[in-house]
């Protein structure tokens, strides 16, 4: 049995389960209620006498829909699926309870809609907890976003406005291949007609957008955040080569793939190829590597590995009272 047992709620849980999978068949229907077919079919008739328009079609691929002309059904959240919806969003926005920002008022009229059985636990979470900002986390407007998860989709070419890190700002055109949300931050994976090469920009960064008619084929078999975290490893200003005591299946488990490309050597060594503009991140990050491992390439990232050693080294010597 699946829910409240009165009559009503079965109904309205049924109504749920057709929108959540337009063609479920009444079998399926009366597995996920907890009925017999003959109940199920009942429900669908209450919904119906409700003026709810239920479709119904025959055949193998066949089942319930709904129709047009259906008026938005109340709410319908359980305890668990509300306040897990609440804590995904203080989690990731900790403004979650300012009113002058979307994501407040938005959370503000979902719980103002909940009953009250339902509202209680989930507004004593949202007051009470005290998320600590992610200040690596960069949210991009919301409208600019959108506009550029839509042109992904439709594969539309975009006009966009730029402002790098450094201040310098241009504009470029571009064919969007994916919005890709990564550690906090939010990124256009894209090709550059100018450069002719694929670029990743920071959303946050982007200053407008303009949508073009022309459109464009994306790559085939593109996995988003592959590409991304590879693209991510390469183009900085210092070169990286390391030799790993292990090979390269294990390695790829234990480095994320924007450090850089993982080659193997042999069966029992690999190398890691990648660049960065930031060496002292970067030897930290191999600081944390369960084998050893060798600096080949690179003198400002084998003199970063040689400060992160002797630190280590500093904080086993003993200390010598006075």
């Amino acid at each position: 049995m699946v829910g409240d047992p009165n009559p009503t709620a079965r109904a309205l849980l049924a109504l749920e389960l057709i929108q959540a999978s337009p063609g479920i068949t009444a079998d399926r229907l009366a597995d996920r209620l907890g009925v017999s077919d003959r109940a199920a079919r009942r429900y669908v008739a209450t919904l119906r006498d409700a003026d709810i328009p239920i479709e119904s079609v025959r055949g193998p691929y066949g089942g319930y829909r709904i129709g047009r002309g259906l008026r938005p059904p109340p709410l319908m959240l359980t305890v668990a699926e509300a306040l897990a919806l609440v804590m995904a969003v203080l989690d990731g926005h900790h403004d979650a309870d300012d009113q002058a920002q979307p994501v407040g008022t938005a959370l503000s009229k979902i719980v103002r809609s909940l009953p009250a059985a339902v509202a209680g636990p989930v507004q004593a979470v949202r007051e009470t907890a005290a998320p600590a900002p992610d200040r690596g986390a960069a949210r991009p407007d919301p409208t600019t976003a959108t506009t550029l998860v839509q042109a992904c989709s439709a594969h539309r070419r975009v006009r966009v406005a730029y402002r790098s890190e450094g201040g310098n700002a241009w504009q470029t055109v571009v064919d969007p291949w994916a919005v890709v949300v990564r550690h906090g931050r939010w990124y256009l994976l894209c090709h550059s007609l100018s450069s002719d090469a694929r670029r990743a920009y920071r959303v946050d960064r982007v200053e407008g957008v303009e949508l073009l008619d022309e459109t464009f084929t994306p790559p085939e078999d593109l996995d988003p955040v592959a590409e991304l975290e590879a693209h991510l490893a390469v183009g900085w200003e210092f070169d990286v080569e390391v030799l790993l005591q292990a090979p390269a299946h294990r390695v790829q488990q234990w480095l994320p793939r924007d450090l850089g490309r993982v080659e193997p050597v042999d069966g029992s060594t690999s190398r890691l190829v990648g660049s960065t503009s930031n060496p002292p991140w970067y030897a930290e990050r191999l600081a944390v590597v369960p084998v050893d491992f060798r600096v080949l390439g690179g003198p400002e990232l084998r003199a970063c590995v040689r400060t992160v050693g002797r630190r280590m080294l500093a904080a086993t010597d003993e200390v010598s009272s006075a």
